[in-house]
């Protein structure tokens, strides 16, 4: 308690400040034209780009200290990454939470998985300690980068090797027995630069039951540079994962704050490698050419909790276990060209990617354990592995061919207009060892893009685009079984083969606002998005799930990032959104709830309308090299279910983050929710009126410590 009083107090000494500061603040703050590369593929600056993206710089990063991705990313405006346990996560980027393939996660400019082998989770491959920028692109940018690329992109940016010889080495832990390890080691000798970096997490009996974790992350990069026209760059990526599934906890445990697992069984580990070769080269100041090859290779095997059914009387259960890898070989061709015609960029590239995969799923028998005199499920034993009833068993592979090109042009002075397209092609070959048929699928889209920049004014600027996205399903959702065939039913089985590409259509406007001297910025953004063939998930009265991309949805909402610098010492950042996510057209199906015969209108689960992060910083004078700031994350109420028959609350949570620096060695600490509020990340239930609810709940109050040596010579 006494660490959360001096919170309080330094915050009140912030406050104190900035009401009697002098009316002239002679003060120098130089402003610096932010550039970004994610919306173009190369180096442009964000106000000649007609997107809503967001860069989380490196002073950002090493301030927060995350011990995960999402206390960054939620940084951003309009931005809600869900904190799904142990780095596992879901994702909101003008979409509701979801675990769909909406979003493209990319390292460096490159997909992280190649496409119809979408993970939610894919970001935890991400070593923290390695992190140079994070750049988050908001709607569609398929036009560049291909499918997923829906609600977003957030493009992982890495460290590059320093010019003199540096070293960090680092610790964190916590009161609930999470450690972690951190070293980088990085420089150039003569024209050979080096990079290094690695973690080391283990966490033990923490604040859940049955929620322990390993993960070992190391990245390495080489660049050489032949002369300042030539450079060859290569990094490498080796990453392992182990994790307990606590999962979701029930109501009644969730309001006692029993946080006790529903599991003890359930796991997921993965083994990823990522290697890629880069050849740079600059033609001249006005063209520049680059040959990027690259293989990535990816182990998953799991007993989900997410994956677990109970019968409707809940004296059976059934679960799975499983096993998905794949491994990826491609090519990327990129040529940037400069014209003085209208001070023209043109960008094209093609790309080819050829990934073989295989899973396999197979049957769990369980048995639920209910909570005395009621219906509600306290624990599930396990009880046999049934290899002998198969879920999922295919193999094949995964071609995906792409051109794309981009102009950049500037017609008449402050109007920048920028117009690109991309067309992909994605062939499915396959073998479905439960039908024992061989097959083919194609998913072919164009997709376009066109915006607008006027800058009249130094200190004001606004955009305009029109951009399409789209997504084909997942190769795993296609050779889901259909409910009510296969296994004992009598039927054959039936497969999801008929499922179709979610298409997007975005209609959007913003602009930027820069005040007193550069010292109040504002940026903004509203959109309207209209999904079709968007891929649902739909829980039936069985308890089985139905998958279906069909009907039409409409995605709509504002969007606003605030950042003031009243002084050297103060800074306020304010970010927010509203949104609204609805089902426009869509057709429940026949073995759903009697007398629910579609959605429309209705709102989407786990869609709050109202999303906030904002944070208070102050870097006293008097005190150089100390930090502290408090962080505020809201959330609105959202619906539980499709029908929109039951609501959670929604949460307000503050953080808090102190440090400081002295002769190479940084402290610090991290009070993550600092009043020890009881909230859930995300609350979701079926749409029977007999379903319960289950809780991502959050931790309680955690105190993040940590250490680190900073040397440069």
């Amino acid at each position: 308690m006494k660490i959360i009083k001096v919170f309080i107090a330094l915050l009140g000494v912030v406050t104190t400040y900035a009401q009697n500061k002098k009316n002239q603040d002679t003060t120098k703050i130089h402003h610096i034209e932010e550039v970004v590369v994610t919306s173009n593929k190369i180096e442009t600056k964000k106000i000649e780009t007609p997107v809503a993206i967001s860069k989380l710089t490196e002073k950002k990063i090493e301030e927060t200290k995350a011990t995960a991705i999402y206390e960054l990313v939620n940084k951003t405006s309009g931005v809600l990454m869900t904190n799904l346990g142990n780095e596992q996560h879901s994702m909101s980027i003008r979409q509701p939470m979801t675990t769909n393939a909406y979003f493209l996660y990319l390292e460096d400019g490159l997909p992280i998985r190649p496409l119809g082998v979408f993970n939610h989770n894919a970001l935890l491959e991400i070593n923290q300690f390695n992190l140079q920028s994070i750049e988050v692109v908001k709607g569609p940018v398929s036009s560049l980068y291909g499918p997923e690329a829906v609600g977003g992109a957030i493009n992982l940016i890495s460290k590059r090797p320093s010019n003199k010889p540096e070293l960090k080495l680092g610790y964190q832990g916590d009161q609930f027995n999470f450690n972690r390890f951190q070293a980088m080691g990085s420089g150039t000798i003569g024209k050979l630069g080096y990079h290094i970096a690695g973690i080391t997490t283990i966490q033990k009996k923490g604040w859940m039951t049955y929620s322990d974790y390993d993960k070992y992350n190391i990245n390495g990069r080489l660049d050489y540079t032949f002369n300042p026209n030539h450079k060859l760059i290569a990094t490498v990526f080796y990453g392992q994962y182990y994790t307990q599934m606590s999962g979701s906890v029930n109501e009644q445990d969730f309001y006692e704050r029993t946080y006790q697992s529903q599991t003890n069984f359930a796991y997921r580990k993965s083994n990823a490698l990522r290697t890629k070769l880069a050849y740079e080269l600059n033609w001249n100041k006005d063209a520049m050419s680059s040959l990027t090859v690259f293989m990535r290779d990816n182990q998953l095997g799991q007993n989900p909790s997410y994956a677990i059914r109970v019968s409707e009387d809940k004296k059976n259960a059934k679960g799975e276990i499983n096993a998905n890898n794949f491994t990826s070989y491609g090519i990327l061709g990129q040529h940037t060209q400069k014209m003085n015609w209208f001070n023209t960029t043109l960008v094209g590239g093609i790309l080819f990617d050829r990934s073989p995969i295989d899973y396999q799923a197979y049957q769990i028998d369980l048995k639920p354990i209910l909570k005395p005199g009621t219906t509600i499920v306290s624990q599930y034993e396990f009880i046999t592995e049934r290899p002998d009833i198969r879920l999922k068993v295919y193999n094949g592979t995964i071609y995906n061919y792409a051109v794309f090109a981009q102009v950049k042009t500037m017609p008449v002075k402050n109007i920048t207009l920028t117009l690109g397209g991309r067309y992909d092609k994605m062939n499915l070959e396959y073998y479905n060892d439960i039908s024992k048929k061989n097959g083919a699928k194609d998913y072919n889209q164009f997709t376009f893009k066109a915006g607008m920049n006027y800058n009249p004014l130094k200190i004001l600027g606004f955009y305009a685009n029109y951009a399409q996205g789209f997504s084909p399903p997942s190769v795993s959702t296609i050779f889901e079984i259909k409910a009510g065939t296969g296994g004992k039913t009598g039927i054959p089985a039936e497969f999801n083969y008929d499922l179709k590409s979610a298409l997007f259509y975005n209609y959007e406007v913003g602009g930027w606002l820069s005040l007193i001297k550069n010292t109040l910025k504002i940026d903004y953004s509203l959109y309207y998005m209209e999904g079709k063939n968007e891929l649902i998930n739909t829980r039936l009265v069985d308890n089985s799930t139905d998958y279906r991309s069909a009907g039409k949805t409409s995605h709509k909402g504002i969007e606003l990032g605030l950042n003031y610098e009243i002084s050297k010492s103060v800074n306020i950042r304010i970010g927010g959104a509203y949104s609204e996510h609805k089902f426009v057209e869509f057709e429940f199906p026949e073995k759903s709830l009697e007398g629910i015969r579609n959605l429309n209108d209705k709102e989407m689960p786990s869609a709050p309308r109202w999303i906030t992060n904002s944070e208070l910083s102050y870097y006293p004078k008097w005190l150089p090299n100390f930090r502290i700031s408090t962080e505020w994350q809201y959330v609105s109420s959202f619906f539980q279910d499709q029908i929109n028959t039951v609501k959670y609350q929604g949460y307000n949570v503050l953080n808090g983050r102190i440090g400081y620096k002295i002769k190479g060695i940084e402290a610090y600490l991290n009070i993550i929710n600092l009043t020890d509020k009881l909230y859930a990340y995300n609350v979701s239930r079926g749409n029977s009126s007999k379903s319960s609810a289950n809780y991502t709940v959050a931790a309680p109050r955690t105190f993040v410590f940590g250490i680190q040596y900073n040397l440069s010579l």
